[in-house]
C-alpha cells in the first residue's frame, strides 16, 4: 500500500469517526478542513495509484461527506438551468 492510500484511509477513520458526534455548526467547519486536507492526499492517490483508484477514493470520500456535495450539487444545479 502506498503512503497517499494509507492517507486516504487515515482520512476516511477520522471524517468517519468525527461525525458520529454532534456539534452546534452540525459539522460544516470540520467539513471544510477535511475537504482542503483530502485534495492533497487525493492528488497523491491519483499521482501513486491511478485514476480509478483516485476515483474509488474520491467516491469513499464523497459518500462520507455527503452533504457538501449534496450542496454543490443543488449549487451546480442552479447556475446550469
Amino acid at each position: 500500500m502506498t503512503l497517499s492510500l494509507g492517507l486516504a484511509f487515515v482520512w476516511l477513520v477520522v471524517a468517519n469517526f468525527r461525525a458520529m458526534f454532534p456539534s452546534k455548526d452540525h459539522l460544516w467547519r470540520f467539513a471544510y478542513v477535511m475537504i482542503a486536507v483530502a485534495v492533497p492526499i487525493l492528488i497523491g492517490v491519483y499521482l501513486q495509484n491511478g485514476p480509478w483508484i483516485a476515483l474509488i477514493v474520491l467516491v469513499m470520500g464523497g459518500w462520507i461527506m455527503r452533504w457538501p456535495v449534496y450542496y454543490l450539487w443543488l449549487w451546480l444545479k442552479k447556475k446550469v438551468t
